[in-house]
């Protein structure tokens, strides 16, 4: 099954306990730290609208893309019930193909460790680097090398939430830097249980990958940051945060 697309209806409960404010109160904080108000941001692999909708809220014009469709179908219900407009639109973050043109651009909760290939990897940071305006900001995180590496991967983890089970089993392969996860959900259906597996493969970058690749799109890298805070990230960061500049 298509990656998202299974459990797009009950991603929101299952991922209820992340800490979205935290995430948009850090971009705003990462707006101030580099002097920057930007106005049109694009949404990156927006998934849900848990990001994309609380921005359009503060004021951004902003926009979210995302593969699946379902997903989108959630975020665009959400959006209208809060009385947001947001235009969604379902395109590969690997393909860009927009005529707008932002002041920002984000990515974030693992979005580019979607991308798998290190020529898709550079596509993606090109197709970003067109659609910026002139001194734009392109803000992304990823799970580290040594997060899918050494603590996530060959490890299987079991939940249940608000009566639906989980299993979550990983394998890293060193040869080719990706963790496969396959998913299985138990949801229930009046006295049995409906299972939906979905598989998803991440790709591990190495910091310096992906810098390499920012600055031969021309982007500046400015900071790569230890997770959502201000210091440098380092060996056992588990997410870092990279911020760019056209």
């Amino acid at each position: 099954m298509t990656q998202y697309e299974g459990f797009a209806n009950i991603y929101d409960i299952l991922m209820d306990d992340v800490d979205y404010e935290k995430w948009v109160s850090y971009v705003m904080n990462i707006f101030k730290y580099i002097n920057v108000q930007p106005k049109s941001v694009l949404d990156l692999a927006c998934g849900t609208g848990n990001i994309t909708i609380p921005m359009a809220k503060l004021g951004y014009d902003i926009w979210g893309i995302d593969i699946s469709e379902q997903m989108l179908s959630v975020a665009e219900n959400k959006s209208r019930m809060q009385g947001e407009k947001i235009k969604f639109i379902k395109q590969d973050i690997k393909n860009l193909n927009l005529t707008g043109s932002f002041d920002a651009i984000i990515c974030a909760c693992d979005g580019i460790n979607y991308v798998l290939e290190e020529d898709e990897l550079l596509s993606t940071f090109q197709r970003a680097y067109q659609l910026l305006n002139g001194g734009g900001i392109f803000i992304f995180d990823i799970s580290s090398y040594y997060k899918l590496s050494r603590i996530i991967g060959n490890n299987t983890f079991v939940e249940e939430k608000d009566g639906i089970f989980y299993s979550w089993e990983n394998e890293f392969d060193a040869a080719s830097s990706t963790l496969t996860m396959v998913l299985n959900f138990f949801i229930p259906e009046d006295k049995l249980y409906n299972r939906i597996e979905e598989v998803h493969v991440q790709r591990a970058y190495k910091n310096k990958e992906v810098c390499d690749n920012l600055f031969k799109c021309g982007f500046n890298v400015l900071e790569t940051l230890d997770e959502f805070t201000f210091f440098k990230a380092h060996e056992e960061s588990e997410r870092v945060f990279f911020i760019s500049k056209k």
